[in-house]
Order: structure tokens, then sequence, then C-alpha cells
């Protein structure tokens, strides 16, 4: 998970995420097989970007969620778009 590698610089961090994720406040439940035309096709439509096999996911995630939000430092979620369209609703500081 990218979230782990940038959370390796700050104190605690990758321990506090691992503490969500057993806890259950962070969910990742994502298959990437069923998902991977989709996700092959999210990854060509933001080439010029490009966007990452990760971003791909999570903007699937957030296209099969209803009400998902997405946690990135990452600012291409300003331009990431779900199906087509929609916002991305991100958990982010530049949210």
């Amino acid at each position: 998970m990218e979230s782990f590698h940038l959370l390796a610089k700050v104190r605690s961090g990758a321990a506090a995420l691992r503490t969500a994720l057993r806890e259950g406040l962070i969910l990742l439940d994502f298959a990437l097989r069923p998902e991977l035309a989709t996700v092959l096709e999210l990854m060509n439509r933001y080439e010029n970007l490009p966007m990452s096999l990760a971003d791909a996911c999570l903007v699937r995630t957030a296209e099969m969620n209803l009400g998902a939000r997405i946690f990135t430092l990452d600012a291409d979620f300003r331009i990431y778009r779900k199906n087509r369209m929609e916002m991305i609703e991100a958990i982010a500081p530049f949210a």
C-alpha cells in the first residue's frame, strides 16, 4: 500500500496505519483480477498524468462503493473522476 511508503518518514505513521487497518477503521476490500479491464481503462484514460496502478484501484474502489472517501496525499485526485464525471471525495490536505 502506497500509504505505508508515504508514512514511513512520519514518526509512528506506519504503526498508526497498521492499527487503523487492524481495528477496521480503514477497509481494503478490492480484488484486482475481476476489475482489471476497468482499472487498465482508467490508467489509459489518465495516461497523460500518468495514473499509477494504485491510483486506478482507488478510483475503481470509489466507483464500486457508494459514499466511499479516499485517503490520499496525491493531488491527482483533484483531477481523477469516478464514473467519468463525478468528483471523488478525498480526505487529503488539498481537499
